[in-house]
């Protein structure tokens, strides 16, 4: 079982919807979003490509939707604030090259109702995923990676609203928060890190003064006490970034796309996959179990794994670990807690989470491609609906 550290500084960083890995994923899963919107059955496997003057769009996609691939990715790399010929990377005239097939049929006919060997919905893929949450902060999300997200999604925040005021900043920029901890509970912020892509004329201390600001905004003042040592673009300047900087692929974001490095990761990318790989759906779902007993009051910190094999629906292995903060004996009877109020069958998971409907229940995909997956209340996986049901069953253990 995991020990908590006395004492001890954790890091998480979160890169902007303008890092070029960024621009892909949310490029992705707008190809995700659309056909979804018109094909809830649609099976998508998309990858994109982003770099000086091009995207490149490609991957596995079998859909009725019809959709125009090239005017979606123009669309998103707009919004994100991509408009300007002079800065290397433009929606309007940067080349668009798709290159998309079919799913291959010895995958689908695993994970299609009826097909394969099991007549039931499979797993898109092997593997093991994992979920997390943490009673350190009201999101239940560890403290650095929650508090870099809020300091780049805040100053994208205030670069689109108030575009005149704050028109010395572009869209890419990376954020670093590191946190000291005292018997397993934040306590102070030690460090900021902020880089932000930025115009020729800006000067270093508008940049400065700013994120200072948005720290203060978006960070408890109980966390703020003390000296905290900021980086501001500490290598002098960052004119150059976004797609012409660095080139940029889908799911290169796996650990700021989650819990910023606490706890394991299974390894898989999330982004541009439909709901039938269990790489997304099922770290999803993780996640759901994992807040919910933490909500529940049943541990103050909660990992849950869980592995599939391909075109099997039941999973092969459950496994829980509350770093010593369970309220229940023995973590092993956390299992059996969970197999008793979730169901984690890929077709169950699907449906209990709405992973095939979300524009009906008002969130997108795209929308969890910046910022992390995880602790935003939009998404339905972040939901606390099951705490009663944990109670219930946790009452059966606790009389022991």
């Amino acid at each position: 079982m995991s020990k908590i550290h006395a004492e001890h500084v954790f890091t998480s960083e979160s890169v902007s919807e303008g890092h070029p890995d960024k621009v892909c994923d949310q490029i992705s899963d707008a190809m995700l979003d659309a056909c979804l919107a018109q094909d809830p059955a649609s099976r998508v496997a998309c990858e994109t490509l982003a770099t000086t003057d091009l995207i490149v769009i490609s991957g596995e996609i079998t859909t009725k939707a019809k959709v125009n691939w090239e005017s979606i990715a123009r669309d998103v790399v707009r919004d994100i604030g991509y408009n300007d010929r002079s800065v290397g990377f433009c929606a309007d005239d940067c080349k668009v090259l798709v290159a998309i097939h079919a799913q291959s049929p010895d995958i689908s006919q695993g994970v299609t109702e009826g097909q394969g060997l099991h007549q039931e919905q499979g797993a898109g893929d092997q593997g093991m995923m994992f979920g997390f949450a943490t009673n350190e902060t009201k999101e239940l999300m560890p403290a650095p990676v929650l508090y870099s997200h809020l300091i780049v999604a805040e100053l994208a925040k205030l670069r689109k609203k108030f575009p005149k005021k704050y028109s010395f900043l572009r869209p890419d920029s990376k954020s670093q928060v590191s946190i000291r901890y005292k018997n397993g509970k934040p306590v102070k912020v030690e460090t900021v890190v902020v880089s932000h892509q930025h115009t020729p004329d800006m000067k270093r201390e508008q940049l400065e003064a700013l994120v200072k600001e948005v720290v203060k905004k978006v960070i408890p003042a109980s966390l703020l006490k003390g000296k905290i040592v900021y980086h501001i673009n500490p290598t002098g300047k960052f004119e150059v970034g976004g797609p012409h900087g660095d080139t940029g692929l889908t799911g290169r974001k796996i650990i700021v796309d989650t819990y910023g490095g606490v706890g394991s990761h299974g390894g898989g990318a999330f982004s541009g996959k439909d709901p039938t790989k269990v790489d997304r759906s099922a770290a999803y779902m993780c996640r759901y179990v994992a807040k919910n007993i933490v909500a529940a009051g049943l541990a103050e910190k909660c990992e849950v794994q869980v592995a599939y094999a391909i075109g099997v629906a039941e999973p092969l292995s459950i496994n829980v670990d509350t770093y010593g903060t369970g309220k229940i004996k023995d973590d092993a009877d956390l299992e059996k807690i969970i197999r008793a109020v979730f169901d984690m069958r890929p077709a169950a998971i699907i449906k209990t989470l709405g992973l095939r409907t979300p524009s009906k229940a008002g969130w997108s995909y795209r929308e969890s491609a910046a910022y992390g997956h995880f602790g935003r209340s939009i998404f339905p996986w972040e939901k606390t609906d099951k705490v009663a049901a944990l109670k219930k069953e946790a009452a059966k253990f606790l009389k022991k």
